[in-house]
């Protein structure tokens, strides 16, 4: 962990002056993370590279935010510094993460709850409705959700794996009555893409309940079948809602208007260009011509600035974070922390390359974050959570001696 704080102040030493700090806020910042890493149980030892990676994006992040939008990178501090927070309060509950197994339709309630308080009360930009506002803080239900289904998904499916996976596709009567409540999980990402017009975390959401779905029973048509029902709803999305028409169309033509609609677009593909192989240099680019940089394109302006190698390195530090929690799934004795694992890995996962693929154009654009990256307090906390939760789950028992020596050292 010493050695992720070092990288992190390096990182955020390349951020222009006075755009973050003081200087005691950033030793908060050090404080809160070393904390987080050094308060665990004396009698178990875990996979501590897993905050530590995630301490390092979020230092990058904080960095580039600053850079693209001082006034952004002061939140995004803030933001930060309440993500430890809640990490180090939520620690010694996490320790008991079977327990949530125990209230898998809790968590479909209150995801039931956050989706009527974005129809009631939630409000629309650039077409989605995806922020609540509560004073001046706006916060991103979804962010909740999505970790509310993979609760819920691998609890049930903890219970019900085996009667699934034996149930021939040809009988509809026992595929039904044990897929029915599964397939809340799919109508929360079609009740996202209908009432939020929000085709990324739509496709978010379905893909995280495919691969639970598929790991779990090793059912490949029914994870065929929604994919398929999945497909024909954007294909209806597309045609029925003019938000999600413009950004497939800017998708497909970008340079079609190059000053209006396709202008984003562009800008981004015009900063990956300028940014070729080795960048521009940090603080060097001009990425402030794509609007919304710090939230949809930060990508973007990190690639033009470091350049290819840059934005591969940050993809690798990505692929060794979701393969570490991918690992500790694989570690698990239990089916329901062997899902709860993969779900949480597959979010993330799938996160990164929603957004970095319409970044580069291989898809339509969505509104969804670059974890740790992009500025954005809901997500940064979610994702700061989802890693304590993973961290905790790669508890081990210490050997005999290294328990006691411990126990001698914190005494």
């Amino acid at each position: 962990m010493l050695g992720a704080l070092t990288v992190s102040a390096l990182i955020l030493s390349l951020a222009p002056p006075n755009t973050i700090g003081p200087w005691w806020l950033l030793a908060l910042l050090a404080a809160l993370s070393l904390l987080w890493v050094l308060w665990q149980p004396a009698t178990t030892t875990r996979d501590d590279a897993l905050p530590a990676l995630a301490v390092v994006l979020s230092a990058l992040g904080l960095a580039m935010v600053a850079r693209l939008s001082p006034e952004l990178g002061q939140k995004q501090q803030i933001w930060l510094i309440v993500a430890l927070v809640l990490a180090l309060l939520l620690g010694p509950a996490f320790t008991a993460f079977r327990r949530v197994a125990g209230y898998k339709y809790v968590w479909v309630i209150a995801s039931l709850i956050l989706f009527a308080m974005l129809v009631l009360f939630g409000q629309e930009v650039n077409g989605a409705k995806l922020w609540i506002a509560l004073g001046p803080v706006q916060l991103e239900p979804v962010e909740l959700i999505k970790l509310f289904i993979v609760f819920f998904l691998a609890a049930y499916l903890a219970e019900t794996a085996d009667v699934i996976a034996a149930a021939p596709p040809w009988k509809l009567g026992a595929n039904v009555k044990y897929l029915g409540p599964l397939f809340l999980g799919w109508g929360a990402s079609m009740a996202i893409l209908v009432l939020q017009r929000d085709l990324g975390m739509a496709a978010l959401l379905l893909a995280t309940f495919a691969t639970m779905l598929y790991v779990a029973t090793r059912r490949i048509d029914i994870v065929t079948f929604g994919l398929a029902i999945f497909a024909v709803a954007a294909f209806w999305a597309i045609r029925h809602f003019a938000y999600v028409q413009a950004r497939v169309a800017t998708w497909r033509h970008p340079f079609a208007d190059p000053l209006g609609a396709g202008y984003q677009s562009s800008q981004s593909y015009y900063a990956l260009a300028a940014g070729g192989v080795f960048g521009t240099g940090f603080r060097l680019g001009h990425p402030g011509f794509i609007p919304d940089v710090a939230t949809d394109y930060v990508y973007a302006a990190l690639s033009e600035e470091l350049g290819l190698i840059g934005g591969i390195a940050l993809l690798a530090v990505f692929l060794v974070l979701v393969r570490r929690i991918l690992a500790v799934a694989g570690e698990q004795p239990d089916l329901f922390t062997k899902l709860l694992a993969v779900g949480m890995g597959a979010t993330l996962g799938f996160q990164v390359a929603i957004i970095v693929g319409g970044v580069v154009g291989l898809f339509p654009l969505t509104g969804i974050t670059l974890p740790f990256v992009s500025y954005g307090g809901s997500s940064l906390v979610a994702n700061v959570l989802l890693v304590a939760l993973v961290w905790a789950m790669s508890g081990r028992p210490r050997r005999g001696r290294d328990a006691q020596a411990q126990t001698r050292d914190g005494a």
